[in-house]
C-alpha cells in the first residue's frame, strides 16, 4: 500500500480515538490496518520429487496440474469425436449415393452427386434429384444417430431403457413427390393413404405421420408377416399389389436380406402433420415415401438395389393408370377426405373465433387500463383494493369446490 494512503487510514483512525476506551486502541488499529493490507502469498513448497521442467527461471511440474490435464484432455477427446463421427456420417451418406448411382443416374436427368449432399448439422443430410417422368422431385434425407455428440449420444441409449420399443437406427427416407393437379405434372393415380409398415416401426410411425392416422392396420397375406398394411379401404391394397406392375415389389418384400433393413412404404395424398386450416385442392401433393435402415457397409448397401428400384417401377404403376380403384372404393375415399375437410374447417372456424374473442378481451383491457391511469391515486388505490378482494374470493371458491 502507498504510503501516502497507510498515513491517510492511521490518521482517520486516530481521529476516532477518543471515542474509544484506551485498553482497546492497539486492537482497533490492527483490525483496521488488516482490512487495507494485501493477502500474504503463498509460494509453492520446495519439496517436490516428482517429474519437472526446468529451464532458466520457469519450473513445471506437471503433477501439480492434474485437474486441468483432465479438464484438457476431455475437451480434445470431445472436439475429435466430434470432427472423426461427423466426417464419419457423411462418408456413410455419400457411400449410400455412389452405391445407388447404377439406380438413380439412369432415372433423373438430374439425380444428385455425392457432392451435393446439403447437411443440416452432423446427423442430418438431404440430397436432390429431379427430372423424371411420373416424379416431381425426390428428397433423400439420412438421419444418423448422434455419434458427434456425446451428451445426445448418452440420452439416445439411454431413452432405450425407458421404451423398450425404441431402436435408434442410422435411416434412409426417399420422399417421392408425385403429380400435383394444376402443377406441371399431373398424376392419375388415386388419392389416398396406404401403407406397408414393419411391425416394430408401427408405434414410430403413428406417432410421427399425422397422415397414416388415418388408415388402419391388419395383417395381409401379400406382406411378410413381420409387415402390416395400413390402408383407409381394404379393396386399395388389391388393387395396388394384385397387378403385373407389383410383382419386383413384393419379390423385394419376400427377400429376408432386404427385409431386416425396410422399415415402410407410404403412398399419401396428405401432410405428415396436421395442416391448420383446409387444403386447397391446387396445394394438394401426392407422395410415395420408402424408409429404412442405413447399412453398415458397401456390400449391404447393394443389398437394398432391388427394393429401390421396385418402388421406381410401383410409382409408373400408380401414374400410368394401371392401378384402377373400384367405383365404390372410390366413392368411400371421397366420402373420407370430405369428412375430413368438413373437419378442418370446423377447427379453423372455431381457432378464429378464440383468436376474435382473445383480441376482443385484450382490447378491453387495454382500455380499462388506460381509464384506470387517469384517474387519481386514490381512486386507483381502491380499485387495486377491490381487484384483490375480488381475486381472493375466486380463488377461495376454487379450493371449496375442489
Amino acid at each position: 500500500m502507498p504510503k501516502i494512503q497507510q498515513i491517510s487510514v492511521l490518521a482517520l483512525a486516530l481521529g476516532f480515538l477518543p471515542l474509544i476506551h484506551a485498553q482497546d486502541v492497539p486492537s482497533v488499529l490492527q483490525t483496521a490496518l488488516k482490512v487495507f493490507m494485501p493477502a500474504p502469498v503463498e509460494f509453492p513448497q520446495e519439496e517436490y520429487d516428482g517429474f519437472e521442467i526446468r529451464y532458466n527461471r520457469f519450473v513445471f511440474r506437471p503433477a501439480m496440474f492434474q485437474t486441468e490435464a483432465y479438464i484438457v484432455g476431455f475437451i480434445l477427446a470431445y472436439t475429435g469425436i466430434y470432427f472423426i463421427m461427423s466426417y464419419y456420417n457423411t462418408y456413410q451418406a455419400k457411400l449410400w449415393i455412389s452405391t445407388q448411382k447404377s439406380v438413380l443416374t439412369p432415372q433423373f436427368s438430374s439425380p444428385g452427386e455425392p457432392e451435393m449432399l446439403m447437411t443440416d448439422g452432423a446427423s442430418d443430410m438431404f440430397l436432390f434429384s429431379t427430372g423424371r417422368r411420373n416424379v416431381q422431385s425426390l428428397h433423400t434425407v439420412f438421419t444418423f444417430i448422434p455419434r458427434h455428440d456425446l451428451v445426445q449420444l448418452v440420452f439416445t441409449y439411454g431413452w432405450t431403457l425407458y421404451d423398450l420399443r425404441y431402436t435408434p437406427d442410422n435411416d434412409v427416407t426417399l420422399d417421392f413427390k408425385l403429380g400435383t393437379k394444376g402443377g406441371s405434372q399431373t398424376g392419375v393415380g388415386p388419392s389416398c393413404v396406404w401403407a406397408v409398415v414393419e411391425k416394430d416401426e408401427l408405434k414410430n410411425i403413428k406417432t410421427n405421420r399425422w397422415d397414416l392416422t388415418m388408415a388402419k392396420a391388419h395383417d395381409n397375406a401379400l406382406v411378410p408377416k413381420t409387415c402390416v398394411v395400413m390402408t383407409e379401404v381394404a379393396d386399395v391394397t388389391d388393387a395396388l399389389l394384385k397387378n403385373s406392375a407389383a410383382a419386383p415389389l413384393l419379390a423385394a418384400f419376400n427377400d429376408p436380406k432386404i427385409m431386416k433393413y425396410f422399415k415402410s412404404l407410404s403412398v399419401t395424398d396428405l401432410p405428415s402433420f396436421r395442416p391448420t386450416s383446409p387444403i386447397k385442392p391446387d396445394q394438394k401433393e401426392r407422395h410415395v415415401i420408402l424408409s429404412f435402415k442405413l447399412p453398415s457397409s458397401s456390400s449391404a448397401m447393394h443389398d437394398t438395389t432391388p427394393l429401390v428400384k421396385a418402388v421406381f417401377g410401383f410409382i409408373d404403376a400408380l401414374e400410368s393408370g394401371k392401378v384402377t380403384l373400384r367405383p365404390e372404393t372410390t366413392r368411400k375415399l371421397k366420402t373420407a377426405r370430405d369428412e375430413l375437410e368438413k373437419e378442418l374447417v370446423k377447427d379453423a372456424t372455431e381457432e378464429k373465433v378464440k383468436e376474435a374473442e382473445e383480441s376482443k378481451r385484450a382490447a378491453k383491457r387495454r382500455a380499462e387500463e388506460e381509464r384506470i391511469a387517469k384517474l387519481s391515486a386514490e381512486q386507483q388505490r381502491k380499485i387495486r383494493e377491490k381487484e384483490k378482494k375480488r381475486s381472493m374470493k375466486k380463488a377461495t371458491t376454487k379450493v371449496r369446490m375442489g
